[in-house]
């Protein structure tokens, strides 16, 4: 992967000390999304990461909670051909849901997905913009696991590796584009 096309990445990456609370570093993508450049090239490592190690992808699941995540999955997902399947925040989603409570940095939430979202054994992608303490994305990959579906692989623009979230993932592979400590 492209050292330059990374730092452009990072560069557009703002950090906000005390924020949402005293003690945290928030980094925040919000001038990568504003920027075209910035946001293609996003895209474009996205992708290239996806077409490379898994030949068939049949859906890009979002967490569209309060994060930025659902941001990234459509336009991923669009340029791979396959669709986009949200994951929200309880009482978001008409119809038959399945949802799962979880523990968040700071309090507790719940996400729900629709019962026939995916059907047993389709191959999906779980995308977000940040992992933290992981609370969020195990909680998706359960949701997805009662669904049936084949969890690829959880994916990530940003990795705040001090807070050890991807240990919480197990068995299920897991891939950052930038990691801070």
């Amino acid at each position: 992967m492209s050292d330059e096309r990374l730092r452009t990445l990072r560069d557009c990456v703002r950090p906000f000390p005390d924020f949402p609370e005293p003690g945290v570093l928030f980094r925040d993508i919000s001038p990568l999304l504003k920027d075209p450049v910035a946001f293609r090239t996003l895209i474009d490592l996205l992708e290239d990461h996806l077409r490379a190690s898994f030949p068939k992808i049949d859906f890009i699941a979002g967490e569209c909670l309060d994060s930025r995540g659902f941001l990234i999955g459509p336009p991923l997902a669009q340029r791979l051909g396959i669709g986009f399947v949200p994951i929200r925040k309880k009482g978001k989603l008409p119809g038959p849901t399945e949802s799962v409570s979880y523990t968040l940095e700071y309090g507790k939430a719940e996400l729900e997905i629709q019962s026939d979202a995916v059907e047993p054994g389709q191959k999906v992608v779980i995308v977000d913009d940040l992992l933290a303490t992981g609370g969020t994305m195990c909680a998706a990959c359960e949701l997805l696991r009662r669904l049936k579906a084949e969890i690829l692989e959880c994916l990530v623009i940003i990795e705040l590796k001090l807070l050890k979230g991807s240990e919480k993932l197990h068995s299920i592979p897991f891939y950052s584009l930038l990691q801070y400590d």
